[in-house]
């Protein structure tokens, strides 16, 4: 019975992950117009989907961080007594963020729940420097590295791209016709070209429905496809990074409960991430792609960079860093360098991440008591 609401409990985990996680590492890709929702989802899903498979072979020391081991006595990390609690508190505070529409992190509701389990088990004396050193303290200066590497990386790369001659245009679409070009002349007039086969129909618009691109040619190959399809790519390695480094943490609540077999709890946690991504990604994918800050594409791709650079090298070392907090850092390092950051959502996105981790371990530690009630 207990495994059996184990494998529920986890299952729950895995979907409330990939419901508020999927959609992360392509953002950035919806947010600046370089691919629809639909497009950029569908390519989250099977990046994902690749990351939970090869998750082990680069992150197996993940899985061990994750079982409690050194937090609390040996004879729980093997036992639905820690694990169901954890697995349940973790999908209960992870869910109530998609809801809202707030990205939030995983690995600290993972952290709170391990955290006031422990509490519990230890009444009150769980060994804090563990918890500090190997969980708190990497969730605490992840977001940092990644604030200050986009803040500094986007000027350099603007710069680089202003030596190569590189313009940027606004566009606006008219009608069902491709995007065209907007010229403003000296004297603050604006041109635009007429599409064939008729005069331009005008309508007004957002400001978020505005296009921005790159007129200009690199080594012969237009600047706007050579950003686009490095930017996709960037998106997918972000979303592959991010299954590569949550994936582990989940499915170590299924390897250290003694069930036999290891490829079906991978396909389990797996599958479960990719149909909570696939149901339930659009308010968090809202947030993070349009309510942060104005993004084009050369400032996405510096974001999706840093992002995947600072979580697969976190993923390869076994530390445990949380992918919502270092893309939506980098997000924020951009916009404070571009000065669009929207700074409402921001304190929003901020108060979810300080309430995740105490939320996970309250979660935790009432679950973990009740089930001990109910077991005596």
């Amino acid at each position: 019975m207990t495994i059996a609401v184990l494998i529920l409990a986890v299952f729950w985990l895995a979907y409330s992950n990939g419901a508020n996680d999927n959609f992360k590492g392509v953002a950035t890709l919806y947010g600046s117009g370089t691919l629809s929702y639909r497009t950029a989802l569908t390519w989250s899903t099977i990046a994902t989907l690749a990351g939970s498979v090869l998750s082990i072979l680069l992150a197996g020391s993940l899985a061990k961080s994750f079982t409690g081991k050194g937090l609390v006595p040996l004879k729980l990390t093997q036992s639905g007594e820690l694990l169901v609690p954890v697995a349940g508190a973790g999908a209960i505070t992870i869910l109530l963020a998609t809801f809202l529409g707030m990205p939030t992190s995983t690995t600290h509701a993972l952290t709170g729940a391990l955290a006031g389990v422990a509490l519990v088990v230890s009444h009150g004396h769980a060994n804090q420097v563990q918890l500090w050193e190997s969980f708190l303290l990497p969730l605490l200066v992840s977001p940092v590295l990644a604030l200050g590497f986009a803040a500094a990386l986007y000027p350099l790369f603007r710069r680089t791209r202003l030596r190569l001659g590189i313009t940027r245009q606004t566009c606006v679409c008219i009608g069902d016709a491709a995007p065209q070009p907007v010229l403003l002349k000296q004297d603050g007039a604006t041109l635009i070209a007429a599409p064939v086969g008729g005069g331009p129909n005008f309508a007004l618009a957002s400001r978020e429905q505005c296009i921005e691109r790159y007129d200009g040619r690199v080594l012969g190959v237009s600047a706007l496809a050579l950003v686009n399809k490095t930017h996709a790519l960037s998106g997918i390695a972000v979303c592959f990074a991010r299954a590569v480094n949550d994936t582990p943490k989940i499915a170590a609540l299924l390897l250290t409960a003694g069930t036999a077999g290891v490829n079906w709890k991978l396909g389990l946690v797996a599958a479960a991430m990719a149909l909570g991504g696939l149901l339930n990604s659009r308010k968090v994918a809202e947030t993070m792609s349009k309510r942060i800050t104005d993004l084009n594409p050369g400032q996405g791709l510096t974001g999706n960079l840093v992002t995947a650079a600072l979580v697969l090298g976190a993923s390869r070392l076994g530390v445990p860093v949380s992918t919502t907090h270092v893309s939506c850092s980098a997000i924020f390092g951009i916009g404070m360098v571009s000065r669009t950051a929207r700074w409402k959502t921001i304190a929003q996105i901020l108060a979810t991440w300080m309430t995740t981790l105490p939320l996970g371990a309250a979660l935790g530690a009432a679950i973990y008591w009740a089930l001990a009630r109910m077991g005596s």
